[in-house]
This record gives C-alpha cells, sequence and structure tokens, in this order.
C-alpha cells in the first residue's frame, strides 16, 4: 500500500513549510490554525490500537488537506481519553510575518530565483508552460510568483487551487484534539519534529532535478488530483481506511517522493521525523501508560512507515 499524497510528499513537514513560508511571504497568516468541527453525524477517522502486555498507544492519523467546514465523530477519541495519561500532537508549524520578512532579507538566495532571473528562465519550457495556464485560472497577474524559486512558486499556485477548492491545510486536528484533552483532563506534549532551519536547509541541498520533478507533482495535484483529495478527506472523516487506501496518487507524487527520499537534506529530515515519532511513542509505551497520539495518516500507511516499525518491534496493532 503506498499513500504518498501531496501533502506527505515530504514527509508533511517539508510541503508544510514550504506551504507556511510561501503563504506568509505573501499575506500574513492567520493568527491562529483553522480548527475542524466535532460532531456525532460520522463514524470519525479510524484509531490504531498498538499494544504489547500493559502498554498501550492509540494513534489517530491525520490527513491534509481537508475540506474547509468538514466535520468528524470524537465518539470513539473520546471513550479512549477517559483512561488516557497523555496526548502526543506534533507542535504546529506557525512563522510569523515578521520572521518571514527578516527570512526573505536573509535567505533570499533560498526563497527566490537567483542571479536576477524569473521562474521562466529557470524551470522546463513544460512545466512553466503548464504553471502558467493553472496560474491564469487562480490569478489575472500573469507575473505573479515569477521571482520565486520552482517549489515556492508551486507552493503558492497549489494554495491557490486549494482555497478555491474549499480544500485547507490549515485545518488542524491536533487543536481540537487538545480541546478534547482538556475536556477529560489528559495532559497534552508537543512533539518537535523539526523547524523553520530544517526546511530551509533542506531546500538549500535539493538539486534542481529533484526540485522539478516536485513541482510536476503539484502541477498534476492542481490540474486533475483535487476531486480525490476530497474524496479522500471524506473518507478521512468517516473512518473508511480502505477507501483511503484505493485512492490512489498519480505517478508524479510519487515520483516526487521517491526523489526526496534519494536526497540529502530532505531524506535526512523524513528520517528524523519517523525517528522521533518513534522513539517518542516507544517511551511511554515502555512505562505502560495509555497515550493518544496524532499523526500523519501517510506516514503511518506507507510501506516502512511507522506501523511497519512498530510491528517490526513486535508490537501487536489492531487496525480501525
Amino acid at each position: 500500500m503506498r499513500i504518498a499524497t501531496a501533502a506527505f510528499i515530504a514527509a508533511g513537514l517539508l510541503t508544510a513549510g514550504v506551504f507556511s513560508l510561501a503563504c506568509g511571504a505573501d499575506q500574513p497568516p492567520p493568527q491562529v490554525m483553522d480548527e475542524l468541527v466535532v460532531t456525532g453525524e460520522r463514524t470519525g477517522p479510524g484509531m490504531w490500537h498498538v499494544h504489547r502486555g500493559t502498554a498501550q498507544l492509540w494513534i489517530l492519523g491525520s490527513m491534509s488537506p481537508l475540506p474547509k467546514g468538514i466535520t468528524w465523530r470524537s465518539k470513539q477519541v473520546e471513550q479512549v481519553l477517559d483512561s488516557a495519561n497523555q496526548v502526543l500532537v506534533q507542535k504546529p508549524f506557525e512563522i510569523g510575518i515578521a520572521r518571514i520578512l527578516w527570512l526573505l532579507i536573509t535567505e533570499h538566495g533560498v526563497l527566490m530565483v537567483r542571479g536576477g532571473k524569473r521562474l521562466k528562465d529557470v524551470l522546463p519550457a513544460d512545466l512553466h508552460a503548464r504553471f502558467a495556464v493553472q496560474r491564469a485560472k487562480y490569478t489575472q497577474d500573469t507575473d505573479k510568483w515569477e521571482r520565486f524559486r520552482p517549489l515556492i512558486a508551486a507552493a503558492f499556485l497549489q494554495q491557490a487551487a486549494f482555497h478555491q477548492a474549499g480544500l485547507s491545510t490549515r485545518l488542524d486536528l491536533g487543536a481540537a484534539i487538545r480541546i478534547l484533552a482538556k475536556k477529560h483532563r489528559v495532559r497534552v506534549e508537543e512533539i518537535k519534529i523539526a523547524g523553520v532551519g530544517d526546511v530551509l536547509e533542506a531546500l538549500k541541498t535539493m538539486p534542481p532535478a529533484t526540485e522539478n520533478t516536485c513541482v510536476a507533482a503539484s502541477l498534476v495535484t492542481i490540474e486533475s488530483d483535487l476531486r480525490r483529495l476530497v474524496d479522500r478527506a471524506q473518507a478521512w472523516a468517516s473512518g473508511n481506511v480502505e477507501r483511503i487506501a484505493k485512492l490512489r496518487e498519480p505517478a508524479e507524487v510519487d515520483a516526487c517522493r521517491a526523489a526526496l527520499d534519494a536526497g540529502v537534506g530532505a531524506s535526512e529530515l523524513i528520517a528524523r521525523m519517523r525517528r522521533t515519532w518513534i522513539d517518542t511513542m516507544e517511551k511511554y509505551m515502555q512505562n505502560g501508560a495509555v497515550t493518544v497520539a496524532v499523526v500523519n495518516m501517510d506516514m503511518l500507511l506507507e510501506p516502512g512507515g511507522l506501523l511497519d516499525e512498530l510491528r517490526a518491534k513486535r508490537y501487536e496493532i489492531d487496525a480501525p
């Protein structure tokens, strides 16, 4: 099963970081992440039960992007929280406008096209032509984003497409779980995976060929994959993991992920993200505690992902 969607092209963090940098450079980001509406109308996203002896870990798979206003049921989550000792959520990747402006000055060469060139000068002609066609659908400015490097420009464009399709990368499942944890008086621990500096380092070491491969993936997402992302999100909200597995990503997205895995900076970032989650989960399971973790769905399900790693460590896993 391979479900490396655009949201997980770079293990979630690299893409989220690029989106944060891109959106922030274009306009000030909201002060808080959008929150999901908790309701009793749906079955709800599935939870994996990981256990060995007295150790118990319940994993709730998160997803991005999600349709704005999407609802999910909290019944199973609340039942688990009744006996939980702690909740693990990823620390939100947020960046203020002051930091963004500083980065545009100090890291100009990482975010922008160098040497006075423009996007059309560094992006292969066929990719730029496709970029221009999609740009015309979402903005009337024919030069918009031409000064940004390809991956940043593609992030701008993809965010604009998501917005028009009613999709959001800012819907924060972690925020909803924090509210529920507070209601049940359960301690919340934020897991810091990496920061802006790590994303910038990955961008600095990314070869042009890899960047172009990932731009192609973003363009395919914009051109023909938005409907699948909506369907996938609805399946997530209904707890239909089997349906999610059948909604396969375009080959270009898989190629982007493979290119990132083969590189130095992005590959190291991805590996660190996985290792941080595994180490943290095991730390609490070794204490015999009941833990709830909110983790990216693709990171859980991909071959060699977190669920496979936990199985290799001889933990028993009950699927949703």
